[in-house]
């Protein structure tokens, strides 16, 4: 019996306008160092938090909400922030919430190749599945699930994390 794919992948997920946009706010934000992501492992990369009031903001909650459909009223968006990951830096496998939670990954890079690494890897089972961070792609998946960034070989990878919870737990 086959189960239904606890990852969603959607590319082309911008136009390229909002695309560049996004990409340009990652490199000209202010960060601060690093995101602890349980109690047992030290913090890693940079961190830019997205607050409402911010032009961002509401561009990617509301291409994420559209997206969603009818199991929009069922969430409630509480997070939003850029992660920053240095070239070779190695950050650990964590959980971002409870089952049933969501977390969305979007990849602003502009460019990306096999050799450049950078993946996420999401921990299914006892197998780790590798999803590439092509450029403009929204990975969602549900925030319960073991999973890591992997950096870049040569340069920052910036992604942008949006956290959803269940309204009513």
């Amino acid at each position: 019996m086959n189960q239904p794919d606890p990852v969603r992948v959607s590319d082309n997920y911008f136009t390229e306008r909002q695309h560049r946009f996004i990409m340009r706010y990652c490199t000209e934000c202010s960060f601060h160092y690093g995101e602890v992501d349980n109690n047992e492992t030290p913090p890693t990369g940079l961190i830019h938090e997205i607050e409402p009031e911010q032009e961002i903001y509401p561009l990617i909650e509301s291409r994420i909400e559209k997206s969603m459909g009818p199991d929009v009223n069922k969430y409630t968006l509480y997070r939003m922030y850029v992660n920053c990951f240095a070239p070779s830096e190695n950050p650990y496998f964590h959980t971002d919430g409870p089952e049933g939670d969501l977390t969305f990954l979007y990849y602003p890079n502009f460019e990306w190749k096999p050799d450049d690494g950078g993946e996420t890897q999401i921990y299914i089972g006892d197998v780790i599945r590798g999803i590439p961070p092509i450029p403009n792609r929204m990975l969602m998946f549900d925030a319960s699930l073991l999973h890591r960034a992997t950096s870049f070989r040569d340069r920052h990878r910036f992604t942008i994390a949006i956290k959803y919870g269940l309204v009513d737990k």
